[in-house]
């Protein structure tokens, strides 16, 4: 789930700076080239992560009423063909989170800037202060907000015919050094889970950031500046 800061170009003498925008579309209103992706890829498990409780900030967040997941289009038509390579190796889609409205990320900020709110620490965190989560994991624009960031992993049946997420060596939101992308520490076979999910992302257009095996953003994302605030209903 990595939150990418915003960027500034500085220059010898000055400063120029293209703020971000936050485009205020309104609650209901999906933009055009925005996809819910069940209806391109219906056998993807979606199982948004902020829609509940059990997440890093241990309440539901900000901006999510529903279990669904939007991509800007080209984010979402690439996303089939790595439903199809999957499928095709008898794995399917668990997808955590997709486009993100900015409120959630605003909601975020709230839970970090608490210090005294440490309830999911040992679970998400364990092993940084809750001050140190701010820059490489949280801040307050979001490549999700942007539609071209997913967050996932991969999932098989089980004996019963359910799916069930592969072992990564990590769970998703683990803010640690093991859910870095070729984190020592971690067997074969979490290496190897974690190669093939970025593997078929890559084939994709996907880039995976090296922080977070789960987090990838498709390349090139059509909004670079835009943040949108759209509610997930």
């Amino acid at each position: 789930m990595k939150i990418l800061p915003l960027t500034a170009l500085l220059l010898s003498g000055c400063a120029a700076v293209t703020p971000a925008t936050v485009t205020p579309t309104p609650a209901s209103e999906v933009p055009a080239d925005f996809i819910d992706i069940a209806t391109l890829v219906p056998q993807a498990q979606v199982r948004m992560a902020y829609l509940a409780s059990e997440n890093f900030v241990g309440s539901k967040v900000d901006g999510y009423e529903a279990n669904k997941c939007y991509l800007q289009q080209n984010a979402a038509q690439a996303l089939v063909q790595v439903q199809q390579a999957a499928a095709a190796q008898g794995y399917t889609l668990w997808i955590f989170d997709c486009y993100r409205p900015q409120r959630a990320v605003n909601h975020f900020m709230r839970w970090a800037g608490d210090l005294s709110d440490t309830g999911t620490k040992a679970q998400y965190y364990p092993n940084l202060g809750k001050d140190k989560l701010v820059g490489e994991y949280i801040a307050e624009k979001s490549g999700h907000s942007r539609g071209s960031t997913i967050d996932l992993t991969l999932a098989a049946q089980d004996n019963s015919g359910n799916w069930r997420p592969l072992d990564m060596g990590s769970p998703f939101d683990m803010f640690d050094p093991v859910s870095n992308v070729g984190a020592p520490g971690i067997s074969a076979a979490q290496q190897a889970n974690r190669q093939l999910l970025e593997s078929l992302m890559h084939s994709a257009g996907f880039k995976v950031y090296n922080m977070e095996w789960w987090h990838f953003t498709h390349q090139p994302p059509v909004y670079t500046d835009r943040y949108f605030d759209f509610i997930v209903r």
